[in-house]
């Protein structure tokens, strides 16, 4: 393979993120032409239409042996079967926007709590740094 190539393609099965649809997952069953595919969201809730593929972002997840042109009940049972949702929540991809948005939507106190909580923390990170330093010239 080729340095700098491509690493994930557009393919019947491949799961993709929906920015706009606020991170909600789907898959591709269909191509309809190089703009364009049919995607399928049974679990997530992303109603089966064409989308363009500069509105949604492609997943290192693939649906295994996913039938062209699948209905929405064999789409789920596929995706169901090879555990797709679980193993996207264990992505540190999906980690990290799940985090996004609980920051998001922290009160003021909260945020307040956690610069302090951070400032804590960096205290006793310092302090401990200073003791080492101590030892080891000592």
């Amino acid at each position: 393979m080729v340095k700098g190539s491509f690493k994930r393609q557009v393919e019947v099965g491949r799961v993709v993120l929906l920015p706009e649809e606020g991170n909600k997952l789907a898959v591709i069953v269909d191509i309809v032409d190089h703009k364009r595919a049919v995607i399928d969201g049974p679990t997530t809730g992303v109603a089966r239409q064409p989308y363009s593929f500069k509105r949604l972002v492609l997943t290192n997840l693939v649906v295994k042996s996913l039938p062209r042109n699948a209905g929405s009940k064999i789409v789920k049972e596929y995706v169901e079967k090879n555990n797709i949702v679980a193993a996207w929540e264990k992505t540190a991809w999906a980690q990290k926007l799940k985090t996004r948005e609980v920051r998001a939507n922290l009160t003021d106190f909260e945020r307040f709590k956690l610069r302090k909580l951070k400032a804590q923390r960096r205290f006793a990170l310092r302090s401990a740094l200073k003791e080492a330093k101590k030892s080891v010239k000592a």
